[in-house]
């Protein structure tokens, strides 16, 4: 964790980059710092996973209506300051992507963030030893 997941109409793909949207909001993740100048995300654990809709209805469907959903999902444990220091800086972010296709194209965005205690949380994977801490 984190994970942040991006749910998406797929009629963008033709008309931006959602693997360079990843990308850039991976990167963004990875540059957020605590009061004490820590980074707030681990390397290892930032993911960010996009998947288009197979299947959609956006407002009254008379135009091709766009729609972006970003899910930050975290641990507990990171100041309200913190969290809301990521999110502005994902919803940043994400704004700065869809800039050049706003002007002709009908997009709603919407970005959640998430803390929570998972009821389970099973792990297997090999990826954090190769960045220390």
């Amino acid at each position: 964790m984190p994970h942040l997941v991006i749910l998406y109409t797929p009629n963008l793909e033709s008309k931006t980059n959602m693997t360079l949207l990843c990308r850039t909001l991976a990167d963004t993740m990875l540059e957020q710092r605590d009061e004490a100048g820590k980074p707030v995300f681990p390397t290892g654990g930032t993911r960010v996973l996009a998947y288009p809709a197979a299947h959609y209805a956006v407002a009254d469907g008379k135009r091709d209506y766009a729609f972006v959903y970003l899910n930050l999902r975290m641990a507990t444990g990171r100041s309200d300051r913190v969290k809301a220091n990521a999110g502005d800086a994902l919803l940043a972010k994400t704004k700065a992507h869809f800039d050049p296709i706003f002007p002709d194209n009908y997009i709603g965005i919407t970005l959640q963030v998430e803390e929570g205690r998972p009821a389970y949380d099973g792990r297997h994977g090999n990826i954090h030893p190769l960045f220390p801490k």
